[in-house]
């Protein structure tokens, strides 16, 4: 073996001799013993896998693999006692807006979301898109998954932007703060999506609502939180002072100059938090998250191209829908701070 020489080298043979290997064999081992891996020439790389085969005291890769599991494990009686209590709200929220987005009538529901969508727009355009498009998904059927899929949007983008804007604040205010937390979004926001599931599987039943809605919100929060900390970091230092001169506390310099100041960075963090929503809303069908994306989920396990390129198209308008309410909404703000 490659390395049986390093450690009779350092005078460990003895040790690594000590422990007795009687787990059963991996694929890879399995392999390497009839010939049929490891035939490249030279030496390997001094993977776990490979320094066990020199000296059996070393852990293997699936020893870490299962000690990581043992240990998540372990944790998860305690984890659950802590976390079930303070993710239940976001269940009942999530189960409250799904009812009501299905049991509301159509002719009620939405001529009230073109109406929300013209009062935050105030865009003919954009309202009468809005109309025609849900007018659209009602003509082909999929108006009550669309209304599904928005009801979980509204509830994980509000969610996001209640708790991101505070955290963006204190991230603008605290050098320490934004130093701790920037970790932590650059973690989330690298994180392949499917990988937030897995923890959370293990966590809660895959019939909780909040399963997927955590994933959602810990998905999408990124960019509030980001936008937030930025908008209100480049307000002029000549505001500032020039508020300082006029004697202002902390609070009224946030609330009456960098909060007003930062609201188009903020808005388009919001509108960022929303696609993300939308994005990993369909992800989260994996485990029950009902909508669009279950019927997408659907055309790709059955091999039904008719029912997936529908369902896509159905979410193309969603977004759409969302991106273009949040940019007019965003272009009133931007016009108002340049009016005032």
């Amino acid at each position: 073996m490659a390395y049986e020489g390093v450690f009779d080298a350092l005078g460990l043979r003895a040790w690594c001799d000590a422990a007795g290997d009687n787990a059963p064999l991996s694929m890879a081992d399995l392999l390497a013993s009839t010939g049929a891996a490891g035939e490249g020439g030279g030496v390997p790389f001094p993977s776990l896998d490979v320094l066990h085969e020199a000296c059996p005291q070393i852990a293997q890769t699936r020893d870490v693999t299962a000690a990581l599991e043992d240990g998540f494990l372990a944790m998860r009686p305690e984890l659950k006692l802590v976390l079930d209590p303070i993710t239940q709200p976001l269940s009942w929220m999530l189960d409250s807006a799904l009812w009501f987005f299905t049991s509301v009538p159509w002719w009620v529901l939405l001529p009230a979301l073109v109406y929300l969508a013209w009062t935050v727009s105030r865009s003919r355009g954009v309202t009468l898109f809005v109309a025609l498009s849900f007018l659209g998904l009602g003509v082909i059927d999929h108006l009550e998954v669309a209304l599904e899929t928005l009801s979980i949007i509204f509830v994980c983008t509000s969610i996001s932007v209640v708790l991101g804007v505070p955290i963006g604040i204190a991230m603008s205010r605290s050098k320490a703060v934004q130093r701790g937390i920037v970790p932590i979004l650059d973690l989330l926001q690298t994180l392949p999506t499917f990988v937030y599931l897995i923890p959370l599987i293990f966590l809660f039943s895959v019939t909780e609502s909040k399963l997927y809605g955590i994933a959602i919100i810990l998905y999408a929060i990124v960019p509030v939180i980001r936008l937030t900390d930025l908008g209100i970091r480049l307000v002029d230092r000549d505001v500032i002072e020039a508020a300082d001169a006029f004697g202002m506390s902390q609070r009224q310099k946030l609330w009456k100059v960098q909060l007003p100041l930062a609201l188009p960075n903020i808005m388009a963090g919001v509108n960022q938090t929303i696609m993300m929503s939308l994005a990993m809303v369909v992800i989260a069908s994996l485990v029950s998250a009902p909508g669009l994306g279950v019927l997408v989920l659907r055309g790709i396990r059955n091999l039904e191209l008719g029912v997936g390129l529908v369902a896509g198209i159905g979410i193309v308008l969603l977004a759409v829908i969302l991106d273009r309410t949040s940019k007019a909404a965003l272009a009133r703000v931007d016009r108002a701070g340049k009016a005032e």
